[in-house]
């Protein structure tokens, strides 16, 4: 395909890129992004006169991935800051793969168009997932406008059950944390209770900590627990059970110090295997030791000469 095809390859791309799930064009790296395209890299990669069609279609393709309709399981026309960043740096990434490739003409259309084709797809799970994982009145960004406004988002307070097993004078941990509550707005505090059989409750503990922590458990400590999180709104955001189970204390067996037998030979008198031995180097004799030597030696061989002399004599 020549010049005169690449036209056609700009009109294809403009009929592919129908709206895609995400609001990537709310944030400024993005739109920074757009504008180095258009101004550093399409000037030695694409001909002058389609500059200015092929950066209209990208863009306007980017800025439609706002327009999507309504749906309660995968879109309410909003997502929060972390899967807009998320979807924003998986863009990114995929624009820059195709500058560092050095494509030029036809071939970065294409490289384009199967880009922005993938990318409609990661949108649309990264929105989805955050729907159905909606938070609690976060800050939200509104893809229509870009504002950012609080937003309660539908989520299901019956956070399921816990099995918990501790043994018997050890300390009970029960976490009713989840890692989206210090992100969300409009909560207040952690109340932990005790279930008992007739399906009664006693309050334990209610503050900001979402620990409760119990040193020592006893089989009485064994049991149902019930955290319960509030919000300013009249129903709680977060109800977490707990079901403990109090084990038998574990048996814990006496090791032997290792230095007891050198410690019961030390006490018999002997010498202790890892007390350091200890050395007496040898001192040099004095200068009046050694002379004193020399006089003895030299007094006994004159004794001997003088024998000898008078035996022969």
């Amino acid at each position: 395909m020549g010049p005169r095809g690449l036209p056609l390859l700009v009109a294809t791309l403009a009929g592919c890129l129908f709206p895609a799930r995400g609001c990537v064009i709310c944030d400024p790296k993005v739109r920074e992004a757009l504008n180095s395209l258009e101004m550093d890299y399409l000037p030695g990669h694409l001909e002058a006169n389609h500059h200015k069609k092929v950066m209209e279609k990208i863009k306007q393709a980017v800025e439609e991935f706002k327009d999507l309709p309504i749906d309660e399981d995968s879109y309410m026309g909003v997502v929060d800051e972390a899967t807009l960043e998320k979807a924003s740096w998986s863009l990114l990434k995929d624009m820059k793969r195709i500058t560092d490739s050095d494509a030029k003409g036809e071939l970065f259309v294409k490289e384009m168009l199967w880009m922005l084709h993938l990318a409609k797809k990661t949108f649309a799970s990264y929105a989805a997932q955050f729907q159905k994982e909606g938070l609690m009145l976060q800050p939200l960004i509104w893809c229509s406008t870009c504002q950012k406004e609080v937003h309660a988002c539908r989520k299901s307070k019956n956070c399921g059950e816990r099995e918990v097993k501790v043994h018997q004078m050890e300390d009970m941990i029960l976490d009713c944390e989840l890692n989206w509550h210090k992100i969300s707005q409009g909560l207040t505090d952690y109340s932990f209770y005790r279930v008992w059989k007739n399906n009664s409750e006693t309050l334990v503990s209610k503050g900001k900590e979402p620990i409760l922590s119990k040193t020592m458990v006893r089989p009485k400590d064994a049991g149902t627990y019930r955290c319960e999180l509030g919000s300013i709104q009249f129903s709680p955001a977060t109800i977490i059970y707990f079901h403990v189970t109090v084990l038998p204390k574990r048996i814990q067996e006496e090791i032997p110090s290792p230095n007891t037998e050198t410690q019961n030979e030390t006490a018999l008198g002997e010498v202790a295997l890892d007390r350091p031995e200890t050395t007496v180097e040898p001192q040099a004799p004095k200068p009046e030791q050694v002379l004193r030597r020399r006089l003895f030696a030299v007094l006994i061989w004159g004794l001997v000469v003088l024998t000898a002399c008078v035996l022969t004599a």
